[in-house]
């Protein structure tokens, strides 16, 4: 398949975004540009980065958009990417502050060549603070955060949520929002701007609910003892017959009282009573043993119980809701996730397939517009990949 987009659309058609590949979250706000049909650019080390995939052409996150291997040790490579910016209107980096400053590449630079440039930069910690020089992981910026210490059971240590929460919630999603909104900016009066997109950051605008709660004595300090931290016993996970889960979360009265009725127990313990909280998760616990996943999912079936099957990632492509909405495709031999979320007049589609770094260096920067391609990688500045 060509680099380019076989059909390109979604609402971003039209919008031209350069990605400095890092790891991550960075890679994960392209492919959502990308996925939403913009036109983006990746812009690889030659040979690629020493923390990705081992099969870069099967890396979901590097979907959607030809990978480009430039030289940015070589003076002639940073004037190759000042070229492309004229013609952007983002660019995204994921590099340790400063880093692309020393490269050449920096906002300054970038916008001597065009003004009006989005400029994304995805850290950990931020442009400034005391740990912005400093290295760390999604686990250490969601710990700093306070978004790391209520996830977890009573009396436990906290429980790491994948990467989910600060790479990709607290990070990408953050950084995709605020190019988009500085595009909208830039776009009105001509000005780009830094987008500064600090995964702590956006962890801790994701506590608001939570941070509210305890703020008017509705959330103790103590994890696993709340109403959204496994400390409810309506709202948990329990093991059934075969091995499998359920997931329960009749947080509201008539949700409740329909779990109730499918369960079919008499005379359950008050769940306004906290005291009688241990003794309702027994009784649950017990009830959710009697049959298979399989069993409570279809007695569950078409009710409001709010209860559900706690579905296996490698098997939640064949769940019948995902199945039905097609949110999960495989698409150029790889499962994935479907573009999300909707559109009803400018649908997303998935196009190109992962590529390996360089692979479609002369294909991508010739689209760009660059001149003298084959000779830029006769002299090694930019590397096509065999």
């Amino acid at each position: 398949m060509t680099a380019r987009k076989s059909a390109a659309s979604g609402p971003l058609h039209g919008v031209r975004v350069i990605e400095l590949v890092g790891i991550g979250p960075g890679p994960f706000a392209a492919m959502l540009l990308a996925d939403l049909g913009a036109d983006v650019i990746r812009i690889d080390r030659p040979g690629g980065n020493a923390m990705q995939v081992s099969q870069p052409d099967k890396d979901i996150l590097g979907r959607g958009r030809p990978s480009a291997a430039v030289n940015l040790k070589d003076p002639r490579g940073i004037e190759l990417v000042l070229d492309l910016v004229e013609q952007a209107d983002i660019l995204i980096e994921g590099f340790r502050p400063g880093v692309t400053e020393r490269l050449g590449l920096g906002p300054e630079a970038c916008h001597a060549r065009n003004p009006a440039l989005v400029y994304g930069r995805m850290t950990g910690w931020g442009q400034d603070g005391p740990l912005a020089s400093t290295a760390g992981h999604d686990v250490n910026y969601i710990s700093v955060a306070g978004a790391l210490d209520p996830i977890g059971r009573a009396g436990g240590p906290p429980q790491i949520p994948l990467n989910l929460v600060g790479d990709f919630a607290g990070g990408s999603l953050y950084l995709v929002t605020g190019v988009l909104a500085a595009l909208t900016h830039a776009r009105g009066n001509g000005e780009g701007q830094v987008v500064d997109a600090a995964i702590t950051d956006g962890a801790a605008h994701l506590l608001a609910m939570p941070m509210t709660m305890q703020q008017v004595g509705a959330w103790n300090h103590e994890r696993g003892t709340n109403l959204l931290d496994s400390g409810a016993p309506f709202y948990d996970v329990y093991e059934t017959a075969d091995g499998r889960w359920m997931s329960v979360g009749g947080l509201e009265p008539q949700f409740y009282a329909a779990m109730e009725k499918v369960l079919a127990i008499d005379d359950l313990p008050d769940r306004h009573d906290l005291t009688q909280w241990p003794t309702l998760r027994g009784i649950l616990a017990d009830t959710f043993a009697t049959k298979s996943q399989a069993e409570w999912t279809a007695l569950f079936d078409g009710t409001d119980a709010c209860v559900a099957p706690v579905v296996p990632m490698h098997e939640a492509p064949q769940h019948p809701h995902n199945l039905a909405r097609g949110t999960y495709v495989e698409h150029e031999g790889l499962m994935q996730a479907a573009p999300a979320p909707r559109f009803s007049h400018t649908p997303a589609t998935l196009t190109t397939p992962p590529a390996r770094a360089g692979a479609n260096t002369a294909e991508a920067l010739a689209a760009w517009g660059i001149a003298e391609v084959d000779q830029l990688i006769s002299d090694g500045v930019a590397v096509q990949a065999d």
